[in-house]
């Protein structure tokens, strides 16, 4: 069923152990994403044949847990696949290649003290999100299905435990060449990084600095995907370099949620005390990142130091007028406007202010902005904002028509999002054998743009009490 290849194991082995999964002896598939299915070209015939056949049986010699390092919270870290293993990479009709990952399948050569599992809980909503954020038109891992293990798992309360099974371009990341810039040889580093480089990004194999190159487009992916994550009010809540990946795709939904209202310095991480990974900080942190792996490739980008140096700052220096260019290109989009005019940024400013002082829902306020009945039904009846709102549509008119803003601001501001009291509740009830208020969330959010009946529910966001009092946590 699968097509696996091993392309990743042509590296030397200091970057991965083969690892095999536990065998568990009645797994039970509780959810398959058969849309993923097809597009991986995979036909399966029941959940318990894709059950048995991803962790019935043992596998030969060639699953493996890859090792890297990072930086969480800002402190440096060896690491690797603590509990998760790639089963191969798959190759579809098209020659597409991804790696099939399971999360939670038992312990690894680099789990330390931890367990290795993980539980239903942490593992649906990771699926829930994930497949939300593709939805959303954000590059993501993907989830081809749940599995319960029929174990007992200890976290904050005794859980079922379940593996994720997680498909994504590449799991390198940025720890990876952290961990080989740290920890191996300067000609391993070459060998991974051309590795990288013929896997995800082979054209700039005829540039004439590829490792530079291959910084420079590191950054700008990254630089989409957080503005993105800007654009839907997504807060990752662990951006650690060993989550952050080269291949631009957003995973590792431990702690991740959605602001409701708008401010800069929200957070729902139980670990994140100090705010590093607030919603607006997200842009300076991956900046920091980005940092870090110019770090890891200046023994490769020049063999004189100095000159390393100089080549890789050149490439940072070009981050924040990119960050501003790119955030207020698709802000200005939110608001229907397709010109990227720096002096239609104070719009963007302006709103964002009111929303502060109003508390104001992000993304309702923003859809709100393509009604007819916008200004009765926002309730800022403040002479400042309706100012705002009077320059707004005077600009409008000015650079487009009103439909075409429309059409505009529809693609780029969804109806739903996953709200987190309603993720909460749905996986409550998960937990407790009862799958049908999380597919039937999963089915909203499948199709976050698309106007549908009784979506009152989906759009209204939590009481002040659970927004103050919800916590996210990472599920090791």
């Amino acid at each position: 069923m699968f097509n696996f290849d091993y392309s990743y194991l042509s590296l030397p082995n200091e970057f991965y152990s083969i690892t095999e999964s536990n065998i568990f002896p009645n797994p039970e598939a509780i959810i398959i994403n058969k849309k993923l299915c097809n597009i991986l070209n995979l036909s399966i015939n029941s959940k318990e044949d894709l059950a048995s056949l991803i962790l019935g049986k043992k596998t030969l010699n060639t699953s493996f847990s890859q090792a890297y390092a990072g930086h969480q919270f800002g402190h440096f870290t060896k690491l690797g696949d603590g509990r998760a293993i790639i089963l191969g990479e798959h190759v579809t009709d098209d020659k597409q290649r991804f790696d099939i990952q399971l999360k939670g399948s038992g312990r690894t050569p680099y789990s330390r003290s931890g367990d290795g599992k993980a539980t239903l809980k942490a593992m649906l909503r990771e699926y829930l999100i994930s497949e939300a954020m593709h939805s959303l038109n954000i590059p993501s891992s993907r989830s081809l299905t749940v599995i319960k293990t029929g174990e007992q798992i200890y976290r904050q309360s005794i859980q079922e435990g379940a593996v994720l099974t997680r498909v994504m371009k590449s799991h390198i990341r940025v720890g990876t060449f952290e961990y080989a810039s740290y920890y191996c040889s300067k000609d391993n580093l070459k060998k991974l990084t051309s590795y990288t480089i013929n896997r995800l990004y082979p054209e700039i194999n005829h540039h004439k600095n590829p490792p530079l190159s291959l910084l420079d487009r590191v950054m700008t992916n990254q630089i989409d995907l957080v503005v993105n994550w800007m654009r839907v009010g997504f807060i990752h809540g662990v951006m650690n370099t060993d989550n952050t990946s080269i291949s631009g795709e957003t995973f590792d939904y431990g702690p991740c949620a959605f602001i409701n209202t708008y401010k800069l310095e929200t957070t729902f991480s139980s670990i994140d005390h100090n705010k590093r990974y607030s919603f607006g900080n997200q842009p300076k942190i991956i900046k920091w990142n980005i940092l870090r792996f110019a770090e890891s490739l200046l023994p490769i980008i020049h063999q004189d130091k100095e000159k390393s140096l100089q080549l890789a700052q050149s490439v940072i220096d070009n981050f924040d007028d990119l960050w501003n260019k790119k955030y207020y290109e698709m802000m200005l989009n939110k608001i229907g406007i397709k010109h990227s005019d720096k002096l239609l940024y104070p719009l963007i400013d302006e709103l964002l202010d009111f929303m502060q002082r109003f508390n104001k829902d992000y993304n309702n306020t923003f859809w709100s902005l393509s009604q007819d009945n916008f200004l009765k039904n926002t309730l800022m009846n403040d002479l400042a904002f309706i100012q705002w709102h009077k320059k707004w549509k005077k600009n409008l008119n000015r650079l487009s028509s009103m439909k075409e803003a429309k059409d505009l601001m529809k693609k780029n501001n969804p109806i739903i999002i996953p709200r987190n009291h309603l993720v909460e509740e749905a996986l409550e009830e998960a937990g407790n054998g009862n799958i049908n208020s999380f597919q039937k969330l999963l089915n909203i959010t499948s199709n976050p743009y698309q106007q549908q009946d009784n979506l009152d529910k989906f759009m209204k966001p939590p009481n002040v009490s659970f927004e103050e009092n919800f916590q996210t946590y990472c599920g090791t």
